[in-house]
C-alpha cells in the first residue's frame, strides 16, 4: 500500500499531533519499561508517530519503522536524529514475517482504517501473541461536521465513508468501522484497552490544509457521480470561506492503546 504524498502528510502531522488522545497515551508510556525501549512502528510514512511520541518517552528509545513506501521511509530517516532504523515492507504480505516479540511496543498511525478486517485479526493475532502494548491513533471514525454547514456536507460525508471502505491494499477496507472492529477483537482475546477520541479541528490557521482534505472529498463526489452543479456550488462555497479564514472543520478519529 502506497499513494500518500509527503506534502500531504506534511499538511496533516500539526493537526494529528494537537489531536492526539492524552490519556490513551499516558496509559501507553505508563506499560512499557524503564530501560532503552524498542518500538516497532507500522505504516511509518514519513515519521508522524516518532514526531508526535519521541519527546515524550521517559528513557532511551529504539525505533524500527515500516513501510511500503520507500520515499516515504528516506524522508523519515532524514528527520530524526538518533536511534532509528527502517524496513521496506509490504505489511499486507508479510506482516508475520516481522518480529513482534523483539520489540518492547508496537505503534502506528492513521493506518487502520486502511486494512480489511482480515488484515485486522491477522495483525491481532500478533500483537497478542508478542504480549506487547499496542497503540494506535488517529483511526478515522466516519465523523465530521463543518461551519458554517452547507447542503451537500452530509451527501459527501457519506460517500467519503463508503470509498473509505474501497480496497487499499488490503482487502475491501473496514474504514470508519476499523477502530470499533479492532477494539472488540482485542477485547475478544481478553485484552484491556483504553480509547479516546482524537478528532481534527481545524479553523483559520489550517487553509491550505482544508484547502487540500476538501479538494478530497470534491474528488469523491465526482467518482460517485454526486449532482455536479450541486458539487461545483458545495466547492465555491468551501474555498471562498477558507480564503476569508471563516471555515471550522471536525473530522472524527479514535485513539486506543492495547495492553497486555
Amino acid at each position: 500500500m502506497s499513494g500518500f504524498s509527503s506534502h500531504w502528510l506534511a499538511l496533516r502531522e500539526p493537526l494529528d499531533l494537537a489531536a492526539r488522545n492524552t490519556v490513551v497515551e499516558q496509559a501507553f508510556f505508563a506499560a512499557l519499561p524503564t530501560s532503552q525501549v524498542h518500538v516497532l512502528d507500522l505504516a511509518s510514512g514519513a515519521g508522524s508517530t516518532v514526531a508526535a511520541l519521541n519527546d515524550k518517552f521517559s528513557a532511551p528509545v529504539c525505533w524500527k519503522l515500516t513501510d511500503f513506501d520507500e520515499a516515504l521511509l528516506d524522508v523519515a530517516s532524514s528527520r530524526f536524529q538518533g536511534e532509528l532504523k527502517v524496513q521496506q515492507i509490504d505489511l499486507q504480505a508479510d506482516l508475520e514475517k516481522l518480529p513482534f516479540d523483539q520489540f518492547d511496543a508496537i505503534t502506528t498511525s492513521a493506518f487502520l482504517d486502511l486494512t480489511s478486517k482480515a488484515f485486522l485479526e491477522r495483525l491481532v493475532d500478533k500483537v497478542v501473541e508478542a504480549r506487547k502494548p499496542f497503540l494506535a491513533s488517529l483511526t478515522y471514525d466516519g465523523r465530521a461536521e463543518f461551519s458554517p454547514g452547507h447542503d451537500l456536507d452530509e451527501d459527501l460525508r457519506q460517500a467519503l465513508n463508503r470509498h473509505q471502505q474501497t480496497d487499499k491494499g488490503f482487502g475491501p477496507a473496514l474504514g470508519p468501522e476499523a477502530a470499533k472492529v479492532a477494539i472488540e477483537l482485542f477485547k475478544a482475546r481478553d485484552c484491556r484497552v483504553v480509547q479516546g477520541t482524537s478528532d481534527w479541528l481545524t479553523g483559520a490557521d489550517s487553509g491550505d490544509f482544508q484547502l487540500e482534505f476538501l479538494s478530497g472529498w470534491r474528488r469523491v463526489g465526482l467518482q460517485v457521480g454526486l449532482d455536479a452543479e450541486r458539487l461545483e456550488s458545495w466547492w465555491q462555497d468551501r474555498q471562498r470561506r477558507i480564503g476569508e479564514a471563516q471555515l471550522r472543520v471536525m473530522v472524527g478519529h479514535l485513539d486506543f492503546v492495547v495492553l497486555p
